[in-house]
């Protein structure tokens, strides 16, 4: 009797906290920390940065995939995507567009790296929940 194979899953989510003053600690499920800045000047992430991270980092494993679905992965020496964006000048408050520029570098020529870009943003589970209307389930604690 052979049984399948266990598909593991890391624990996803995250939980803001912040007093009547101060910025929020975001504290993810696995334990990781992030304070956030948002100060024009003060180092760190503010909210609509944790978005275009969170949307790079997608977009940047999500190239190694695609590498990979193809068959390229031996020539893949490295990714990069910047992910920037500009916010809606209307209400409500919300980022209209986002700037992709990816770095895809290895031996490809152009309409392979574009490729790989394209299925990347088709397979990252960040941009297509962008992309989507995900339904928004809010509960109040009381």
């Amino acid at each position: 009797m052979s049984s399948a194979p266990t598909i593991r899953t890391r624990p996803t989510g995250a939980t803001s906290t912040m007093g009547r003053t101060g910025y929020p600690r975001v504290v993810s499920e696995t334990g990781g920390i992030i304070d956030i800045k948002t100060g024009a000047s003060e180092e760190g992430f503010n909210p609509l940065d944790l978005i275009y991270a969170s949307l790079s980092a997608c977009l940047a494993m999500s190239a190694r995939i695609a590498a990979t679905k193809l068959g390229l992965l031996d020539r893949l020496e490295g990714v990069t995507a910047e992910v920037k964006g500009e916010k809606a000048p209307d209400e409500p408050s919300r980022i209209a567009r986002f700037d992709i520029r990816f770095d895809i570098r290895g031996d490809f020529d152009d309409e392979t790296r574009h490729e790989i870009a394209r299925l990347a943003e088709s397979i990252c589970t960040v941009s297509n929940t962008i992309a989507g209307q995900p339904e928004f389930a809010i509960e109040i604690a009381g």
